[in-house]
């Protein structure tokens, strides 16, 4: 099945770097595990990680029902991706994520978690993996709210990786931790935010998601009910969409990430009937309204520590913005940068806020898998996983 773009693109960009990038202080490569690797999102980090100059895929891990089978035979029919599976992906046994926990986290140096259960269960599968000294980097929501939990977007705000030694002292490890992705659909408008905020200060923002369908694990076929239609509502997606941001802007004290006070935000968010790629209708007001001009040039210049040190999946111009009415557009623009990017465009005064504008990023590799792997990438240069 070819129902996802992007994967080939990303995956001949970390293959052509491999021999260019230098190991930084890296003997070897870090040994990883995926835990939820039959899902949509665990397909994606294989199709990154096979050929990373830093990270190889060591082990993947799934439900009881995959375990003890070929990864060709636990996935089957379900794998989504463009490109084909790596073969020797296919020949490796899953593990029961559960039941093999102490062996998976002996067998790596980190995993990467991207599963499908209770978010009790998330809670505790994660903290299980810390405390056997594993460290955890997740693209589930179940610990965004834990205050010792960094949930990082690495060109925003990577000094919250600092939290991670009051983490181990909590959790009584050396090694181990939890680290968080931020919801998907932040990473089309958050990023849009941080150099305006920085420089001209952020009163309120409304923002209007309409979110892929691969954003719920989905693909056409499997979601039939969204052809020719769109869908007003997304469990818990407004509450993340207004809460999260406020973590990422917030800052460590006495152990704890504080969220940000302001700004605020109100959101509603729709699934429509697109694969992959979240669009953002933005509306915002500033403390010191800025010209459309610095706006633009604010985008335009914005880079952070991931294009400093020139990580792997890092893009070279993280910030787009188009100039075209008609742009940017999902099926156009959401592999930018190998899907990487944010595009944003159609800036414009607005009648009841300052500004307003539209915002896209690929869900499911900037959003998540893709995002994962940069602030994995952020955290072992900083030597977390040593």
């Amino acid at each position: 099945m070819k129902e996802h773009s992007g994967d080939a693109a990303f995956y001949a960009h970390l293959t052509s770097i491999t021999m260019e990038l230098p190991m930084k202080n890296f003997e070897k490569k870090y040994k990883v595990g995926i835990i939820g690797a039959t899902g949509m999102v665990g397909q994606r980090l294989i199709t990154l990680l096979h050929s990373h100059p830093w990270f190889e895929i060591s082990l993947l891990a799934a439900s009881a029902n995959s375990a003890g089978r070929s990864y060709k035979e636990a996935a089957g029919k379900r794998w989504v991706m463009e490109m084909p599976c790596p073969e020797d992906v296919l020949e490796m046994t899953v593990y029961d994520a559960t039941a093999d926990m102490k062996f998976i986290a002996d067998s790596v140096d980190f995993v990467f978690c991207a599963v499908n259960m209770k978010k009790d269960e998330i809670k505790a599968l994660e903290e299980a993996y810390a405390k056997l000294e594993c460290p955890v980097i997740s693209n589930n929501s179940a610990h965004r709210a834990t205050p010792d939990v960094p949930m990082i977007i690495p060109e925003i705000n990577p000094e919250h990786a600092e939290i991670i030694p009051f983490q181990r002292k909590r959790l009584g490890t050396e090694r181990g931790f939890i680290a968080v992705k931020s919801n998907c659909s932040l990473q089309s408008y958050v990023p849009a935010f941080a150099p305006l905020k920085s420089e001209f200060g952020i009163k309120k923002a409304l923002v209007c998601t309409y979110q892929a369908v691969s954003g719920a694990g989905k693909t056409f076929e499997t979601m039939p009910e969204i052809i020719d239609n769109v869908i007003p509502f997304i469990g818990g997606e407004e509450e993340k969409s207004e809460i999260e941001p406020l973590k990422i802007w917030g800052k460590i004290e006495d152990g704890k990430i504080i969220p940000a006070d302001s700004p605020s935000i109100t959101a509603q968010c729709l699934r429509v009937p697109v694969l992959d790629g979240h669009m953002a209708a933005v509306f915002v007001s500033f403390d010191k309204k800025p010209t459309k001009e610095q706006m633009i040039d604010a985008w335009k210049n914005f880079s952070g520590k991931p294009q400093e040190l020139d990580l792997p999946s890092a893009p070279k111009q993280f910030l787009y913005y188009f100039e075209e009415d008609n742009r940017p557009q999902p099926k156009l623009d959401r592999n930018l940068e190998n899907g990487m990017a944010v595009s944003i465009g159609r800036l414009r005064e607005d009648t009841q806020y300052d500004y307003k504008f539209i915002c896209l990023s690929h869900n499911t590799l900037r959003g998540a898998a893709g995002g994962a792997v940069l602030m994995a990438e952020l955290l072992a240069d900083g030597g977390y996983f040593n």
